[in-house]
């Protein structure tokens, strides 16, 4: 049955937040989860996409547009902050559980590509959440970023923080594509630049990135969240997914429960709106996200080993 659709606001230091909040026809409060994703991304792409298939499964979830981006509030456009994304998340959570058909005590987070960054930072230090899902998360190790273009991390560094400073004097922003094939852009993957230029070109998003996001986005760390998650995790990951290898290293240091599963896919981002995958994917984190939010005892009714029901999907060697 298809999830009823409500628009939902809210706000975070004094700025409105739009989101679609995805819901099950069901009489009884239901558990909820924030839906973050890939950067630039707004809330009719890949958010939206996974928030209606979990809502399908009995998780109510909620796709909203950060603060910078889409029909909501925030200057300068198309800058991807780390730190009003966490807070924009952390912030949901709160609102969500004043929502009339949302049990506020079963809530948690999940994350798509650097969406899953964003979400293990803010379930660090988001009291509200339970549980958390990455699905082909980008776990950015800046560490290993740097060292292999030492010279290029640190241009790219100098050329956020001249923006920076070209707007403070003139309130221009400088922008590069988002996605693009050619010359600089923030994303250069043949299937990224496919996705958003085509697959996701939603009347919404603006195929543009702030260059003053790089001050702040380089050395944004997806690796050092792990050791800091206390609720239980689940990481559902693609050998042809990005950095498998980085996937793997934020699974080993996490101390909460965790599980790592393995489903197939050609790349990335038709993990974003393939059928066959979200559904595979979003079967693996709608049973993560019941076993943990009804029952709040991970791992004990489940063996951590099982795959699951999904196609294609295996547990972490």
């Amino acid at each position: 049955m298809d999830p009823i659709v409500e628009r939902f606001e809210y706000r975070v230091a004094g700025e409105r937040i739009v989101g679609d909040l995805y819901l099950s026809q069901s009489s009884t409060a239901l558990p909820a989860v924030m839906v973050a994703g890939p950067m630039t991304s707004v809330k009719e792409q890949v958010t939206g996409t996974y928030a209606r298939a979990l809502a399908k499964r009995g998780i109510a979830a909620l796709a909203i547009d950060h603060r910078h981006y889409g029909e909501s509030d925030g200057h300068p456009r198309q800058f991807e902050y780390a730190k009003h994304k966490i807070e924009d998340l952390r912030a949901g959570l709160d609102a969500l559980s004043r929502h009339p058909g949302i049990d506020g005590s079963r809530l948690g987070l999940v994350g798509v590509c650097l969406g899953a960054g964003y979400a293990a930072w803010a379930a660090t230090d988001a009291p509200r959440a339970k549980a958390l899902a990455c699905i082909a998360g980008y776990y950015r190790d800046v560490e290993a970023i740097r060292a292999a273009d030492p010279a290029g991390f640190a241009r790219k560094l100098e050329e956020g923080a001249a923006a920076r400073s070209h707007h403070a004097h003139t309130g221009v922003v400088l922008t590069i594509p988002a996605a693009a094939g050619e010359g600089d852009a923030a994303m250069q993957t043949p299937d990224t630049v496919d996705y958003y230029t085509r697959r996701a070109a939603v009347s919404n998003y603006h195929n543009a990135f702030a260059v003053m996001s790089r001050e702040h986005f380089l050395p944004f760390d997806v690796q050092s969240a792990a050791p800091s998650l206390r609720v239980p995790t689940l990481m559902v990951h693609s050998e042809h997914a990005l950095s498998p290898a980085w996937a793997r290293k934020f699974h080993a240091t996490i101390s909460a429960p965790k599980r790592l599963a393995w489903i197939a896919s050609r790349g990335q981002t038709d993990i974003y709106d393939d059928p066959v995958i979200v559904a595979a994917a979003c079967d693996l984190a709608a049973a993560h996200l019941h076993e943990v939010l009804d029952s709040e005892d991970f791992g004990a009714t489940a063996d951590p080993s099982d795959p699951g029901a999904a196609p294609s999907v295996t547990s972490a060697p």
